[in-house]
């Protein structure tokens, strides 16, 4: 997230993060250059109205770069050439302030399903079904109470099912840089989500030195 706004800042942060997202937050344009591209980022929250460059300037930028990463932006401006000039260079949708937080939610769900190249609020990988719009879980019918951040790993997981996840990307997906993280932390979560899988979902397969892998079905 790329705010100048402190308190508008932490309270898209907190309410982000409640959701089960990971969020690191900088302040200026340079900043963003320089953060995005160094972590496989899911969605840039981009506020035009920035004190050192514009977010049109970041935006075209990130473009110029290649950055693929989606790109929503915030403003107060209410013009039309604003949005059509964001829209043009690049960004993937358009959030006027002040904004509803369940919007704001909404869309950072559909875009970041957008990512994953499925459109569709239901993942479902076998028996297990996530719902990626109000975040509840089911294997073969039967809910799962689980955390935010192991919501998070086994999104992570279930977007790449049959595929190994490095632990790196997944400490990338599930904290902020601001976050500490302990040794285990990965470990941990997928203990937990193993326990809570079994015995009719998926299972999860560490594979040493890499990572992790869920069952494809």
């Amino acid at each position: 997230m790329i705010e100048d706004d402190a308190a508008l800042a932490r309270s898209i942060s907190a309410l982000l993060r409640a959701g089960g997202h990971a969020v690191d937050h900088v302040a200026t344009g340079e900043d963003a250059l320089s953060v995005v591209g160094s972590e496989p980022y899911a969605l840039v929250i981009l506020d035009v109205g920035l004190p050192d460059m514009d977010g049109f300037a970041v935006l075209a930028e990130l473009r110029r770069r290649g950055e693929k990463v989606a790109v929503l932006m915030l403003t107060a401006r209410d013009a039309l050439d604003d949005r059509v000039r964001g829209l043009d260079l690049g960004a993937d949708d358009y959030l006027r302030k002040p904004f509803d937080p369940e919007e704001l939610e909404a869309r950072v769900r559909a875009l970041g399903r957008r990512r994953g190249g499925d459109p569709t609020p239901e993942l479902v990988v076998g028996t297990l079904t996530i719902n990626r719009s109000t975040g509840t879980v089911e294997v073969a019918g039967r809910a799962l109470d689980l955390r935010r951040r192991e919501l998070a790993v086994l999104e992570a997981l279930a977007t790449r099912a049959g595929q190994v996840v490095p632990r790196e990307l997944l400490i990338g997906e599930v904290f902020g840089f601001d976050e500490p993280v302990g040794g285990n932390a990965i470990e941990v979560h997928v203990t937990r989500l193993r326990g809570k899988l079994a015995p009719d979902g998926p299972g999860i397969r560490t594979v040493r030195g890499v990572g992790y892998m869920l069952d494809a079905g």
